[in-house]
């Protein structure tokens, strides 16, 4: 799959290890973020959600994206395509740089992203936001993902699983 083609504006490329800094950087400046699900980040947890899968998946689905504004990372996206099932992507995190949150930037490439991910085949979207955090609720109600009724219970904080219809 050719994630680069997933934005028309932004430059997109796959995170590794050597990303590591920008990553931290850019995941720092959302405390808010970790207020409603922690614990905080640190470069460790970084290096493990680069690797992090879900059941039944290997890293062939994995795709830990990086979205650019010139030279400046500006979103970071986890995407796992063939979770839970082939017809099926699921978006594990979702974080914009802070100042360019509230812009409809967040919204624009959710949309590039689906529209890309249709073309891919998926019929479906789906991903989780912590039950308690209304700036992801209002953030994902507003791209038109509606609760599935599922509830993924971590050991400190509920997770509201969601889902969109793409295809």
């Amino acid at each position: 799959m050719n994630t680069e083609a997933i934005s028309t504006k932004y430059k997109v490329r796959k995170l590794d290890s050597n990303d590591i800094d920008a990553i931290y950087q850019l995941c720092t400046g959302n405390p808010l973020y970790y207020h409603y699900c922690p614990p905080f980040v640190t470069k460790e947890s970084i290096s493990n959600d680069l690797k992090a899968l879900p059941p039944r998946t290997g890293m062939d689905d994995k795709h830990f994206l990086g979205l650019y504004d010139n030279d400046r990372l500006i979103c970071i996206i986890d995407l796992i395509v063939h979770y839970p099932d082939d017809t099926c992507a699921f978006i594990g995190l979702f974080m914009m740089e802070c100042s360019m949150q509230h812009q409809g930037i967040g919204s624009f490439i959710v949309s590039e992203l689906l529209s890309f991910l249709s073309l891919q085949g998926y019929q479906e979207v789906r991903l989780g936001y912590v039950k308690d955090n209304p700036q992801g609720r209002a953030f994902w109600l507003k791209n038109e993902f509606q609760p599935t009724g599922k509830i993924d219970h971590q050991p400190d904080y509920d997770v509201v699983i969601m889902s969109k219809i793409i295809h």
